[in-house]
């Protein structure tokens, strides 16, 4: 019998990526949030209607907000339910793990950035990453890496 492949990463499958995250940021720590939805938002995002692109995590009176995050309402959720699809949505984080982010953002300069939605045990994941942005040079410097082990990569395939 053929092995399992283990999941390298977080433990479900995938909801939506932000792939801009890690070309923008220098993540350093990552860390699973849970995060409160409506019953209409559920539904939204088992059909996959979520886009994480231009969102952003902030950290205000001691609780962390997901905000910007966009989830389309399908059409068949309830009409007497107020549908907001760019609503701020609270993450359920530890308070140490809370406190940890507020003096990190606050007292050193980092940002936290929302880097995958997924499924783990049939709750919904959000992974919070605490990095710095990159400078263009560095972009640039990540780019061209990744170019080179493009090529690397099809010339090895070559021989």
């Amino acid at each position: 019998m053929a092995k399992k492949k283990k999941d390298s990463g977080h433990g479900g499958s995938t909801i939506a990526l932000n792939r801009k995250a890690k070309f923008d940021y220098q993540i350093e720590t990552r860390y699973e949030a849970g995060i409160s939805l409506l019953g209409w938002e559920v539904k939204s995002l088992r059909a996959g209607k979520v886009q994480l692109n231009e969102s952003y995590v902030f950290v205000r009176q001691g609780e962390a907000f997901l905000i910007g995050c966009h989830i389309s309402p399908m059409t068949s959720a309830s009409t007497h339910v107020d549908t907001s699809p760019m609503r701020s949505r609270r993450l359920l984080l530890h308070r140490r793990e809370l406190n940890a982010l507020i003096g990190s953002v606050e007292r050193k300069g980092y940002t936290l950035v929302p880097m995958a939605l997924y499924w783990s045990r049939g709750r919904v994941k959000l992974e919070v990453g605490l990095g710095k942005g990159k400078k263009t040079h560095d972009k640039r410097a990540t780019e061209k890496d990744r170019d080179w082990q493009r090529d690397r990569q099809r010339a090895l395939r070559r021989g």
